[in-house]
């Protein structure tokens, strides 16, 4: 079994070069000496449960966030609208990231992504990367690998899970491995600030009754301890590990307390400490962390910075369960989907938009139904684009176009939008906004026969399709058509391909049809015989729709096509 001994590891290189960034713009320095007493700059709130809390002082987002500390909506004050701090619990890697994980990760980089595109707020956003722990160890053992090769495995498959459902890489992970010392510095801060006590076993505990009534700003009271062993070395039933003492076989590090390696909640307040000093902007993760992991990171920050408000936002994603049971989606229930099987049915803008549909705050419903309404909502989104492109270009005919509805509508659009995202990220308020955006628009491309073909009015068309398209880029979604498309050939060779095809089709279909100036029988006949033309056109439609390309007939001249998402069989409503 590996073990680490021996002179304690330097912080990485990429920790080092972000670090000093940090210094320049988070005060105070990013030094793990002891802090000063203080409280960081604002004011206090009053009333309900917010009574406490500082309302901080900096740069107003304009966004008015949800926040778990006062469990009510407050403005979104940075320090640094160029530099917002941004501290994500990250994987604990042992085992295939799930769709749980997913909906979690995926809702707050639809956030980030709003934070950074619509309120200007550049996002330093850290992730911490547990890999050593419990689980980590026990999983090494089954597998009869070393905790560090099992835990580098899974560290790089969780990344390109992320990769693959587009979301944004934070700036910097931070391996707990990689901070051991400094880790190892903030425990000493807190037992020199009178938080924490040692144990002749070689453990280190947060002294919980040391915070009074200071502990619980995220749960109230505290849960009490259960299980505990006859055996514990703690003082209260209710203190937690900051430093564990090493059991036989398991990898540890040297400390003043004996061999052994941190505790969980100690890894993410040392390493956000270390990149932003003793005040955050924002934390993020799973609800399940609230308690006890989020709370206790509280505690020891406070307790080691001698603050009264250490984070300003706690932001909390609701669980993704499996539709029809109360239970999350978890690795321990075995009711899990990984990311990869997911991904074979589905494409990650589905998944997005799914996210999207439920407040990030909520608890969300997944099922292969709910699924394939969102896939059938974003191929709407698709269609409606095709036809608005196909009407720009004049290849579609239609009535008169009420241009003056259209561009107030969109006008409304953009500020329902943006008042959406303003108020708590409300995703589905502002998905539905667009979705009625679209079936006003749907509404004004009825075809008709050239012959009876109203003014053209393209430019508003132009506006709401580059609008949709800013707005979906915004929040990572990429239409159907716009997706990449695997294989040896590359996106532009498809569609050259496809042009050809669907020309040479449309030629051969307008051959079939052309009778106009043969009398009636001659033209009934010639359709007669024409008429395997007309069925060949049509099964070749119906075969490359299977293939992910629909081609839509505009007359009997012109014909469109539109490339959809290859995980789906089923054509867009209305095609």
């Amino acid at each position: 079994m590996l073990r680490t001994r021996g002179p304690r590891l330097p912080p990485t290189d990429h920790g080092l070069l972000l670090g000093r960034l940090c210094r320049r713009l988070f005060p105070p320095a990013l030094g793990l000496g002891r802090g000063e007493p203080g409280r960081p700059a604002g004011r206090p709130v009053s009333g309900g449960r917010g009574r406490g809390w500082l309302q901080p002082t900096g740069h107003d987002t304009g966004v008015q966030v949800y926040n778990s500390l006062t469990r009510r909506k407050d403005p979104l004050i940075v320090a640094n609208a160029e530099a917002a701090s941004w501290y994500s619990c990250g994987p604990t890697v042992y085992d295939h990231a799930h769709l749980g994980h997913a909906c979690s990760y995926v809702r707050f980089d639809i956030i980030r992504r709003i934070l950074t595109k619509v309120f200007g707020c550049n996002v330093v956003m850290v992730m911490g990367v547990t890999d050593v722990d419990d689980k980590i160890i026990k999983r090494a053992n089954e597998m009869n690998i070393s905790p560090t090769s099992l835990a580098s495995f899974y560290e790089e498959d969780f990344k390109q899970d992320m990769a693959a459902l587009k979301v944004l890489p934070p700036t910097v992970y931070l391996r707990v491995t990689e901070n051991i010392p400094q880790i190892i510095s903030f425990i000493e801060g807190i037992i020199a600030n009178g938080h924490a006590y040692s144990t002749q076993k070689g453990n280190v505990y947060f002294d919980l009754k040391s915070r009074g009534d200071k502990y619980g700003k995220l749960v109230g009271v505290a849960p009490d301890p259960v299980g505990e062993p006859v055996d514990s070395d703690k003082r209260h039933p209710s203190d937690f590990a900051l430093w564990k003492a090493a059991k036989p076989q398991e990898i540890f590090w040297t400390s003043p307390w004996g061999d052994g390696r941190p505790g969980w909640h100690i890894e993410c307040s040392a390493m956000s400490s270390l990149m932003f000093g003793g005040q955050l902007d924002l934390h993020s993760g799973g609800i399940d962390l609230a308690f006890p992991h989020h709370e206790n990171e509280i505690a020891q920050c406070e307790a080691f910075h001698r603050c009264k408000q250490w984070g300003n936002y706690f932001l909390h994603s609701g669980h993704l369960h499996i539709k029809g049971k109360e239970e999350k989606m978890s690795k321990s229930l075995k009711n899990y989907i990984t990311i990869k099987d997911f991904l074979k049915k589905f494409s990650p803008d589905v998944f997005r938009l799914f996210c999207m549909r439920s407040n990030y705050r909520s608890a969300i419903d997944y099922s292969d139904s709910s699924m394939q309404d969102t896939q059938r909502l974003l191929l709407g989104v698709t269609s409606f684009v095709e036809d608005a492109r196909a009407y720009m270009r004049g290849q579609l005919a239609c009535a008169s176009v009420r241009e003056d509805q259209l561009w107030e509508r969109l006008a409304n659009t953009k500020v329902a939008v943006k008042a959406a995202f303003a108020d708590d990220f409300d995703t589905p308020r502002a998905v539905d906004a667009i979705m009625s955006l679209i079936h006003h628009g749907n509404r004004q491309l009825k075809a008709v026969t050239k012959e009876t073909a109203g003014p053209r009015s393209p430019a508003v068309f132009g506006a709401t399709v580059s609008y949709i398209e800013q707005f979906l880029e915004t929040v990572g979604i990429s239409l159907a058509n716009q997706q990449f498309v695997s294989g040896e050939s590359s996106s532009a060779t498809l569609h050259g391909v496809v042009e050809e095809l669907v020309h040479f089709r449309q030629k051969v279909r307008q051959y079939a049809l052309a009778t106009k100036e043969a009398s009636r029988d001659v033209r009934h006949q010639q359709l007669l015989e024409r008429q395997p033309l007309l069925e060949a056109c049509d099964a070749l439609r119906r075969g490359l729709a299977i293939h992910g390309i629909n081609i839509k007939d505009r007359s009997s001249t012109t014909s469109t096509w539109e490339l959809l998402d290859q995980r789906t069989k089923e054509h867009i409503p209305g095609s």
